[in-house]
């Protein structure tokens, strides 16, 4: 989603939780906020949206008013490309933020910043300074000249790079492009301030590489999304079978084939709203932090969630699934091999981990991933 055509608006109900800043922020907005509790986590104040603007949320996600989402619907498959989407969106905000705080980190850490404060002690740069976002924006707009020229030099080498690439179509070259070019875009303005004003420093051009090497890190981890987000979706999908299998097991009495509603449309059109009238759903929950993403996907309200039993490996909840799901099983081993072997390569740590409570039906798949 970094750089192909998107979607103006996903049609998915997406609730959104809020952090205490973003409490903050829309209580002084006079935004009215409604409490919820997504699967076993204590109750936040957030909103809920029958339709969104992918921008919106991102936007949300990158000033980090967000500590939670979830989508909920009985079933995902007619709505794939919409969930992938929203997956690649998430992920993405989350890679930005993390680069956003590396770089800052870097900047403060960096020489420039160091000769600055031994030369400044009554006016040093650091985590503590405080300079508001307005006069930095405005600050910002009268060297937008300057500002313009430093994200050009930090890109020239990369363009240059991804400009030679015989590997790469010329699409996933745009891609390219415009990833590098908007991890750019979303750091904080403060940042921008620095660079700014230490332009002319002898020790800027180091400063400068260490922004490109961490650039360069962060667009071979965002290859991350896009494996995360088939993998989140082809676990919603099989969740949301296995509940359609189960419903209609015990709303016919085995009088319907469950594989039969599984493949017949019409059929399975019918069974999916009976299970919209009576709150049968999928939930997919993404929660955010600064470093972490954690995917939850999950097929029963939260009561159930305290009796689950030990959890185990999502690898071996696969080679056990039993044989109505096998198709799935295969697809799914195929994607958490991808996702897995990308993590390691990129140096993303990733766990994936499976709780069940067979009585109740519930099953539980986490996916955790810290960049």
């Amino acid at each position: 989603m970094a750089g192909e055509k998107r979607k103006k608006i996903l049609e998915l109900p997406l609730k959104i939780l809020f952090n205490e800043e973003g409490v903050k922020f829309f209580v002084a907005s006079n935004k009215k906020l409604t409490k919820y509790k997504l699967g076993d986590e204590p109750e936040q104040f957030g909103i809920l949206f029958d339709s969104f603007s992918p921008p919106s949320v991102q936007k949300m996600l990158l000033i980090n008013y967000i500590s939670s989402m979830e989508v909920s619907r009985p079933e995902f498959l007619s709505k794939r490309q919409d969930l992938m989407d929203l997956t690649k969106l998430i992920t993405y905000g989350t890679l930005y933020r993390r680069f956003d705080d590396l770089v800052f980190s870097k900047t403060l850490d960096s020489e420039v910043v160091r000769q600055w404060n031994k030369a400044n002690p009554t006016s040093i740069i650091d985590r503590k300074t405080v300079v508001s976002d307005a006069s930095l924006l405005q600050a910002l707009e009268k060297t937008k000249v300057a500002s313009t020229a430093i994200k050009q030099e930090i890109l020239r080498a990369i363009v240059a790079e991804v400009q030679a690439n015989e590997t790469l179509l010329p699409e996933e070259k745009n891609i390219q492009l415009f990833l590098a070019d908007k991890f750019l875009t979303v750091l904080r303005p403060f940042t921008w301030f620095i660079l700014v004003k230490f332009k002319e420093s002898s020790d800027f051009p180091l400063l400068l590489a260490d922004v490109e090497s961490i650039l360069k890190v962060f667009m071979v981890k965002s290859k991350v999304a896009e494996y995360l987000s088939l993998m989140t979706t082809e676990l919603a999908i099989m969740l949301e079978n296995s509940n359609i299998q189960s419903f209609s097991k015990s709303r016919y009495k085995g009088t319907l084939d469950p594989m039969a509603v599984t493949y017949d449309l019409e059929m399975r059109r019918m069974i999916v709203e009976e299970m919209r009238v009576r709150n049968q759903d999928v939930f997919l929950s993404w929660k955010v932090t600064r470093e972490r993403l954690q995917v939850r996907i999950f097929n029963k309200e939260a009561g159930y969630f305290e009796q689950a039993n030990k959890p185990r490996a999502l690898l071996e909840f696969y080679k056990d699934s039993p044989a109505e799901v096998e198709g799935s099983m295969e697809l799914g081993l195929y994607y958490l091999s991808y996702l897995t072997e990308e993590c390691q390569k990129v140096g993303v740590r990733f766990e994936s981990v499976v709780t069940q409570v067979r009585e109740s039906g519930l099953t539980v798949v986490t996916l955790s991933l810290l960049f």
